[in-house]
């Protein structure tokens, strides 16, 4: 049987113990944006230093890019040419929730290993291998954590800011989108228990392009910090417009186009005091020990790239590391044959306690809550601590501010 027909009959499998390299690694993710622009390059990266250090169980290792566009559609086209055509042992990535889930019964249905690096949405693993583990148990996710996890985290955030700056009121502001869908279940309640006043909350269509009512009616709330989570949503006209009125309220929790390594001067220094969370704290401190070398090496080989250049935006870390816990899984279980051997790699993965570049790497079990999910870390408080948080400070320094642990500087309020 050629590796091209195995590729075509559910279940079959390619590699390990059967068939000889070199093991293909499908890559997944919209790449015509700048954050898939740069889990490209740390795909390959890692492909790369892997091929160097003597491959994956002495065969050589190769990657294959396909472009979703952010598409569910082109995103089950794209996963089926992997398999079927371009004869993938794995696939990683994947950014927006509504396209993982929408190829979860495809790679469900063909066996192979799916790990996602993108995508966030809790709903990702309780409504299918919550509900179905052995159908679903070739999906891991080995970064960012999930959503639920997320809005726990921000809730320690802003008791961060209370004490920083004595804020109280907050406006809550998202995508209408799945992976948000947490954060507005979670947020509101947990704020208002804190003793905080949630003096506004709204879900904005992605396709917005008149953000004047919002800062009105943020404004007009009275909030001193708005807390918004846009990875569809591009707010850098928000921040122009509340640069040019001096308004002084926070903008605060997630934004992915503010990841962008030139964000600040794209906006022409608009973006100031915007933070943002993101895997690997956008390159500007050791949350491991291997976070500095790695973006070290990144802004050396792709200095004279096209932009974006600098650091990868938080996909590309989790890719990264992604594909390494994969070499890591597939050495420890003996087999990438998927088709005929899953569970020896369903079981190396969960055996996974990988230092990555994003953070300290390990997955939930099958019995848990969010099965085959990225654990969270925690301090010996207790409190959330994978989850660093930049901002934008002035003549456009980035800087991690929390988790304490890992901040480079202090969160700055608004200062016109």
């Amino acid at each position: 049987m050629t590796s091209t027909l195995a590729g075509c009959i559910p279940g079959s499998g390619d590699g390990g113990d059967n068939l000889e390299g070199p093991i293909r690694i499908g890559h997944l993710a919209p790449l015509q944006n700048p954050l898939g622009i740069g889990s490209r390059r740390t795909a390959t990266m890692a492909v790369d230093q892997i091929s160097d250090d003597g491959g994956i169980m002495d065969e050589e290792v190769e990657v294959v890019h396909a472009d979703t566009g952010g598409n569910p559609g082109t995103a089950q086209t794209e996963a089926e040419r992997l398999v079927a055509e371009e004869d993938v042992d794995v696939i990683v990535g994947t950014f927006v929730s509504e396209v993982t889930q929408a190829i979860m019964d495809y790679v469900a249905q063909e066996g192979v290993p799916l790990i996602v690096t993108g995508s966030s949405a809790p709903s990702t693993v309780t409504d299918f291998i919550g509900q179905d583990y052995d159908r679903y148990k070739n999906f891991f996710r080995t970064g960012p954590i999930n959503s639920t996890f997320q809005a726990e985290a921000m809730v320690d955030y802003v008791n961060h800011l209370n004490d920083l700056h004595g804020w109280s009121s907050f406006a809550v502001v998202a995508d209408d989108a799945a992976w948000v869908e947490p954060h507005l279940n979670v947020l509101p309640d947990a704020l208002e228990e804190q003793g905080y006043d949630l003096v506004m909350e709204q879900s904005l269509n992605i396709n917005i392009d008149d953000f004047s009512p919002v800062i009105n009616d943020v404004v007009e709330s009275d909030a001193d910090a708005m807390i918004r989570f846009f990875a569809h949503i591009n707010a850098a006209p928000l921040l122009v417009e509340r640069a040019q009125r001096e308004l002084t309220f926070g903008i605060e929790g997630i934004h992915v186009t503010g990841m962008h390594p030139a964000f600040a001067q794209l906006t022409e220094g608009a973006a100031t005091y915007e933070t943002t969370s993101q895997s690997g704290g956008g390159g500007t401190t050791d949350i491991t020990e291997n976070t500095i070398p790695f973006v070290e090496s990144y802004r050396e080989r792709f200095a004279d790239s096209d932009p974006p250049v600098g650091h990868p935006m938080y996909m590309g870390f989790n890719t990264y590391d992604a594909i390494n816990v994969y070499k890591a899984a597939v050495e420890r279980g003996g087999t990438w044959d998927y088709g005929n051997d899953l569970d020896s790699i369903v079981d190396a993965m969960l055996a996974t306690d990988h230092t990555g570049v994003a953070g300290q790497i390990q997955l939930y079990g099958p019995d848990a809550e969010y099965p085959h999910d990225a654990k969270e870390t925690r301090d010996d408080e207790g409190t959330i601590s994978n989850f660093p948080i930049t901002q934008w400070q002035p003549q456009g320094a980035l800087e991690c501010v929390y988790p304490e642990q890992h901040a480079t500087a202090e969160h700055m309020a608004p200062r016109w």
